[in-house]
């Protein structure tokens, strides 16, 4: 048990803590009365027996036989003197032996351990504080959430409702508070009307109501929400909500851009003033089967390959990559660069588009929105739904177990391009891409995830590209943060921004060795006003640039633990 001075300090300047303190004082000082009513007896009954002993020698006999100790070296002769010992002794065995510990455990040690618990899981930030970041829930996305804004060194807190369960937030390294979030009180204490950015993933209603709550002390603190249901959407930020996240249609318009047949053209997914990222399956083009140099697509449109995803792995891309059916390209260039690259290659996508229908396993709200983005397009689907309750359009929909070898040849699975697997359960997703991909060897198989850390299980199991629930969501919130419109390619690549770390002034970049040592590209560099996009190697980094740098999670944290500590 650790007694620091801020502890102390806490602990003692509580009321509770001072009635308990008064209360062990008082069992104290009766304690005490016990020892010196007994020591005074001792003396008179061993004058008795024509004994004589000093005061120290009859306290010395008293504490040795009320703590059961009885060394036996000081002894009384008559009944009267061995009685009066059995009284001392059994009021040693009440007093010290059990109400002493009792009380001391009661009154000091258990509100000890209760303070310094409480310690741990604050109610209020010091006054100081500003430009955090407050969470009002903790799930997967917010789980991912924490670990980018840690990375990147912003201040946040966890509101918790249940002191056990910040303690048990606390024990794993997460910031937190104990409070209620429909409190403004609770808010409050946060320095919410400073904080940089309040982060609401809660059930739409906790949503809104927090909303409402936080606007009573700021309205100007930026609020950000998830929205579950569509109908939410106004009803949120009608409440003060200054950006709200549909999260599921997002996964489900992202994984509907990246099937076979999608939306022929390259999906800008970042920008950063002129400079335009974006990405391009390459399925059905002819490009499969080149490498880049033979691809020549910077001497013909412009545009650079500044990363290749290939069925979740982040390729940094070499000269001698090979663009396989599977890979995704991932382009830097300006708008017109761009432009003249889709101009020729949508066009493979377009002969390409099959007539046969695309499967999406599950109904939920990712694969209704899937469904709907194909319906938009006139692409074919069906979807693979067990419960007949969830039907929309009957002739869109084959009732059946995804598992099930009869439900997948209704829905022509021998025919079918590609399958987006979109139920909420990992488990499960990682059981159908492996069936499928068993069924399919040629297939694109496509998944959710909804946990990180099943992301790579269900690359092994398949599929072709996977994209988790929590990742985007974190990403999504973190970029409004730092006030960027970037999309996530795939599950973990990020493009981010960042000035020049003190480490790279007057390097450039080949010197610099950012590439081999984190797996990052840098595809632009700002100076001043001048924004200098697929930069060349050998320019120099000056003290003042903005590097604009792609690539996954592991990379970026590389990034910023090896040159912006």
């Amino acid at each position: 048990m650790k007694f620091s001075p801020s502890m102390m300090s806490y602990f003692f300047q509580r009321e509770s803590t001072k009635r308990n303190i008064r209360q062990l004082l008082k069992f104290v000082l009766v304690l005490m009365f016990l020892v010196i009513v007994f020591s005074v007896a001792f003396h008179f009954l061993m004058a008795l027996e024509g004994k004589n002993h000093s005061w120290i020698t009859g306290f010395y006999w008293t504490l040795t036989v009320m703590s059961t100790l009885g060394f036996g070296d000081i002894t009384f002769n008559t009944d009267l003197g061995r009685a009066f010992s059995i009284v001392v002794l059994l009021s040693g065995m009440v007093f010290l032996l059990t109400l002493l510990p009792f009380t001391f455990i009661k009154f000091f040690y258990a509100p000890w351990i209760e303070a310094e618990s409480r310690k741990r899981t604050p109610q209020e930030l010091p006054p100081e504080t500003r430009g955090h970041v407050i969470i009002t829930n903790h799930d997967t996305v917010t789980m991912a959430l924490i670990e980018k804004l840690t990375a990147h060194k912003v201040d946040y807190v966890v509101i918790v409702e249940d002191f056990k369960r910040a303690l048990e937030l606390y024990d794993t390294g997460v910031r937190v508070a104990v409070g209620n979030v429909d409190d403004p009180e609770t808010y409050r204490r946060l320095r919410a009307d400073r904080a940089a950015l309040v982060v609401a993933t809660n059930r739409d209603e906790i949503n809104t109501n927090i909303t409402f709550t936080v606007r009573e002390l700021s309205e100007k603190v930026p609020i950000i929400t998830t929205a579950d249901s569509p109908y939410s959407l106004d009803i949120l930020q009608m409440a003060g909500s200054t950006k709200v996240l549909q999260i599921y249609d997002m996964l489900g318009r992202s994984l509907a851009a990246w099937t076979v047949g999608g939306d022929c053209k390259a999906n800008v997914i970042g920008r950063f003033d002129d400079l335009i990222i974006a990405e391009f399956p390459v399925v059905g083009t002819p490009l499969v089967g080149k490498t880049l140099v033979e691809s020549k697509l910077r001497e013909k449109f412009g545009v650079n390959v500044v990363g290749i995803w290939e069925r979740g792995r982040f390729e940094v891309p070499r000269a001698d990559s090979r663009i396989e059916r599977t890979s995704v390209l991932l382009l830097a260039g300006t708008e017109k660069s761009l432009a003249a690259y889709e101009e020729v290659y949508a066009f493979y996508h377009i002969c390409n588009l099959t007539v046969d229908p695309v499967l999406i396993v599950g109904s939920g709200r990712v694969g209704d929105t899937i469904a709907r983005r194909f319906k938009e397009r006139e692409s074919p689907y069906l979807v693979i739904e067990k419960n007949p309750k969830r039907l929309e359009d009957e002739k869109h929909y084959v009732v059946g177990d995804a598992a099930d070898i009869q439900t997948l040849q209704r829905a022509w699975i021998e025919k079918a391009p590609a399958a987006l697997i979109t139920t909420h359960d990992d488990a499960t997703n990682i059981y159908l891409t492996k069936y499928l991909r068993s069924l399919r060897p040629d297939m694109q198989i496509l998944s959710r995830a909804n946990l990180d850390r099943n992301v790579s299980t269900l690359h092994r199991a398949g599929a072709d590209f996977v994209m988790s629930y929590a990742s985007l969501g974190a990403n999504a919130i973190f970029n409004f943060l730092k006030n960027e419109d970037t999309w996530m390619l795939a599950e973990g690549l990020n493009i981010f921004h960042l000035k020049a770390p003190e480490t790279l002034a007057g390097k450039n970049l080949a010197d610099s060795r950012i590439r081999e040592i984190t797996d990052c590209s840098v595809v632009a560099i700002k100076e001043e006003n001048l924004l200098f996009i697929n930069p060349d190697p050998q320019r120099p980094i000056k003290p003042n640039a903005v590097l604009v740098l792609i690539g996954n999670n592991e990379g970026e944290r590389k990034f910023l633990k090896v040159f912006a500590s």
